[in-house]
């Protein structure tokens, strides 16, 4: 039995139908549950009254960029992750698989790995890291019985989420898409039903710590991410309309101006253009476990578009991230 912790969400719906389909028995709990499946990992009372289980997967967290109070990062984080660790050591559960984040080495030089340096640049990132630190203790009390699987994805994305691969998927339905500067940037991203089959692949590894940055290669520039886009909505191989970076940068600060005069949240501000054009490229290691996701990134990608802008699922659920 494997219970899920913040099973509720985006990749937790995903995780859990990938579970039913295996055959593995799963129970979820969560704070936006009623009944016997709630559960907040920032209230210790709730966590000992679960079910014992074989094994704990942890995905509940604190990640937006607008979080208040701030507080929050490290109540659901960090204190989420010793209430955790002190549930596993009552119910004597010897293996946890945490999702973390590439948060953790912020800013990092392209082509950062699992070695790479910490440098967080936010409380999301620095909790993420503060947490996995918890979890590690727990492992060093029993190493040669406890499994720890720690893994840190990119930005996740797939059909039903609205974080921001979503606002730039509808930005280009819509024919609202400017391509600022070259193009020539690559961004690492993870479609959610593979990093779904990973959580549910790490299951059968074995004790000790296991650590992976979770990526879908090969990683896509900007020119090739658009132009496919605009391939499958519009059968159109090209980027559409192009502007200097410059100009990018200066609408983004003319709608954080906008947004502080308004009290308004905009999709576009200057942090948001800036991540747009810069490169996040991340190489992870867990090709070696002999994993292999069910389909590859650009498959995703066209998944998530005849889904969200072909297709109508307009009854369907939806997540609200980052």
């Amino acid at each position: 039995m494997i219970n899920i912790i913040g099973g509720a969400g985006f990749v937790g719906t995903r995780l859990a139908k990938v579970l039913s389909e295996q055959g593995t028995a799963f129970r979820i709990f969560d704070k936006s549950l009623d009944g016997d499946s709630y559960c907040d990992v920032t209230d210790p009372n709730f966590l000992p009254s679960m079910p014992p289980a074989d094994a704990i997967i942890n995905l509940a967290a604190e990640h937006r960029d607008d979080v208040t109070p701030r507080t929050l990062y490290d109540e659901v984080n960090v204190e989420g992750a010793r209430h955790v660790c002190n549930y596993c050591r009552l119910s004597d559960i010897k293996k946890i698989i945490f999702t973390s984040s590439v948060a953790v080495y912020g800013f990092a030089p392209e082509g950062t790995d699992e070695s790479g340096e910490f440098n967080p640049f936010n409380d999301y990132g620095r909790t993420k890291l503060e947490a996995e630190a918890v979890y590690r203790q727990w492992l060093t009390e029993d190493p040669d019985n406890r499994s720890l699987i720690i893994v840190r994805p990119t930005v996740i994305f797939g059909e039903q989420n609205r974080g921001n691969v979503y606002n730039l998927l509808r930005q280009i339905a819509t024919r609202r898409f400017v391509m600022f500067g070259p193009g020539t940037n690559r961004k690492s991203m993870a479609y959610v039903q593979n990093i779904a089959e990973f959580l549910a692949f790490c299951l059968r590894l074995g004790p000790g710590e296991h650590l992976y940055n979770y990526v879908d290669k090969p990683d896509l520039d900007m020119n090739t991410l658009i132009a496919h886009c605009r391939s499958v909505l519009f059968a159109k191989k090209d980027v559409g309309i192009r502007m200097p970076a410059w100009l990018g940068m200066l609408a983004g600060y003319c709608f954080d101006v906008l947004s502080m005069a308004t009290k308004t949240k905009f999709p576009v501000s200057s942090i948001r253009v800036k991540k747009f054009m810069g490169t996040t490229s991340f190489n992870a290691s867990f090709g070696r476990t002999g994993f292999e996701p069910s389909c590859n990134l650009e498959e995703g990608l066209e998944r998530t578009l005849r889904h969200e802008f072909i297709e109508n699922h307009s009854d369907d659920r939806v997540f609200f991230s980052e």
